[in-house]
């Protein structure tokens, strides 16, 4: 177990936050990664591996025009893989990863690369729908590298968004103790 894994489900935990994945060239490494660390049963509420591309449409709710034009490697794809699974299976966040491990291209895309995004709660306060955030990456190696790296970094993007809602809590919660200062 990653010690991206590991951090992720003690943020959710403290947070009481639940997780869902979406995952398509990484094949459900992903949810492997979360369950191996103790405890995840309290925040991970479970995975869809739409490898398919008609199962993105289908299963997460991905745009069929979206995917007809641009295929499945698309940054808007990967976004709406992580809105999708968030609302099907009724977490607070989601993730997803889609792209090209290789050995050949796929969609018009070469071989290493890769969307991941993050689809989480508005937060406190704001007003405004958190929405989604996508990372584009151009990863390196042999299959098994590319599908490793994209997990790694699926969860640090994870990782990067709890933190930030950890620090507007914290804010928050500074605000109010301190009259609104």
């Amino acid at each position: 177990m990653s010690s991206e894994a590991v951090d992720v489900v003690r943020l959710l935990t403290v947070s009481g936050g639940t997780l869902a994945v979406a995952e398509s060239l990484t094949g459900g490494l992903v949810a492997a990664e979360i369950t191996s660390v103790p405890g995840a049963s309290k925040v991970f509420r479970g995975s869809v591996t739409a490898y398919a591309t008609e199962l993105k449409q289908r299963l997460l709710g991905v745009d069929a025009t979206l995917l007809a034009e641009r295929g499945a490697v698309d940054p808007q794809v990967a976004a709406q893989m992580a809105a999708g699974v968030r609302e099907a299976l009724g977490a607070d966040w989601g993730v997803a990863t889609t792209g090209v491990a290789g050995p050949d291209p796929q969609d018009g895309q070469t071989v290493g690369t890769v969307f991941v995004a993050v689809d989480g709660p508005s937060r406190t306060g704001t007003g405004s729908a958190r929405g989604g955030k996508v990372e584009h990456l151009r990863l390196n190696g042999d299959r098994a590298e590319i599908r490793m790296e994209s997990v790694r970094s699926v969860l640090a993007l994870l990782l990067a968004e709890l933190a930030g809602e950890q620090t507007g809590n914290e804010r928050a919660q500074d605000t109010e103790r301190n009259g609104g200062f």
